[in-house]
Parts: C-alpha cells; structure tokens; sequence
C-alpha cells in the first residue's frame, strides 16, 4: 500500500497531560460551519512537525494547511470541534463522505486534538459523534487511515471495534454501521444543543472578561 493523504485523515498525537478525573471538563462537541473556519485555521497551524507529518504523511508548510481549510465544504461534509474556555478549537474532527457504491456509503474520519488538551478523551469523543452523525446519514461504514504508529488513532480503532488493517507502516480502519433509529437521532440532537449552549456560555464569559479587562486601566489610574 503507497503512502496516500485524504481528505479527511487527521492524527493525534499520544502524549497526555497528568490530569485528575475530578478537574475533567467534559468535552462537548459542536458541529462547526463556514463562520469558525479562522479557528479551524489557528488550530491545523497549532500542530508541530511531528503532528503534521501524521496529518499530511509529510512535514507540510503552513500554506498547504491554510489551502486544506480554505477548501474545506462545509456542504459537502461535517466537521466538529470542541472548544476550550477561550474559544479556541482544541480538538477538530472531519467527517467526509466518499462517493456511494450502490447500497453502500462510506464517510471518512480524521481527528486531530491539541498537545495542550491531550488525555481528556476528545478524540473518543469526537468520533463517538461523527459514528452517530454517520448512522443517521445512512453511512453503513466508518473509515479512518492513519500512520501506524499514531498509537491514539489505534487506540480509538480497536475501543470501538473497528477492523483494522496494516500495511507498510499505515493502517486502514473500518466500523459497519447500524442503521439510525429514533435513540440515534435524539442522542445527536441532544449532544448539539448541549454544546450550541456551552459555547454560548464560554463566549458570554469571554465577553465579559474583555470588558472588565478594559475598565482595569482607567481603574488603576484613578
């Protein structure tokens, strides 16, 4: 198997940040649009080398990053994002959807997460949200391909029992779908609402310490 880069291949790293379960926050997960596509951006151009070799199979400049989120088709495909106290992506999931072949439809997923927010479960649970968002697409099969080594990736491979194959130091991943059912359907809605209202949250508090960050000069003064 030749080394190939698709669309929506996207690593992440194993390093984890010692954390206790009690200052765990748990990660909400967003469906993005064409409006967060500069955060997108702040957060591809965040991964070092080593995360961007997993992400491209090569060290990429940042013009080739900034050209992959400039066509991103938020039409076409998913993508989801979860985001930290500042707004800032920590974590980006891709689903695209590959052309049908009859009865069957494939979408690909990539993740890529953050080396500061590594180990609190955000790649889990970005695919646990693009397995339910392809159930209720009429996906019958989740796809991801990754380098091998991307022990993470294949950690989250073999948990939800994805079949997976080896070849010349990738890896291919393959998940058969059940069909969507009204549980399917109500756990998405729920997750999203969930998440639309914590990011409200998490920018209504941004906002306000802008503003008392603004009154700090004129307080200091007096």
């Amino acid at each position: 198997m030749t080394q190939t880069t698709t669309r929506a291949n996207q690593p992440i790293a194993t390093s984890a940040r010692p954390l206790s379960i009690a200052a765990r926050a748990p990660a909400l997960v967003r469906e993005l649009n064409v409006i967060d596509r500069e955060r997108l951006l702040a957060h591809f151009l965040a991964l070092d080398a080593d995360d961007r070799l997993l992400r491209f199979g090569q060290i990429v400049p940042d013009h080739v990053i900034e050209n992959y989120v400039r066509t991103i088709d938020f039409k076409r495909d998913t993508v989801f994002g979860v985001f930290d106290a500042k707004l800032q992506l920590t974590g980006v999931g891709h689903l695209a959807y590959l052309p049908a072949e009859g009865d069957k439809r494939t979408a690909e997923f990539g993740v890529s997460v953050l080396e500061s927010a590594r180990g609190e479960g955000i790649g889990t649970k970005l695919f646990e949200r693009a397995a339910i968002r392809s159930r209720n697409t009429h996906v019958t099969m989740l796809y991801m391909h990754c380098l091998s080594r991307n022990s993470t990736m294949m950690h989250i491979a073999r948990k939800s029992g994805m079949k997976i194959e080896y070849a010349y130091g990738e890896a291919d991943a393959y998940l058969t779908l059940k069909p969507a059912d009204q549980s399917s359907i109500i756990a998405e809605m729920l997750q999203e609402q969930a998440a639309v209202f914590d990011y409200a949250l998490k920018r209504q508090a941004r906002n306000a310490s802008k503003i008392f960050e603004s009154f700090m000069p004129a307080a200091e003064a007096a």
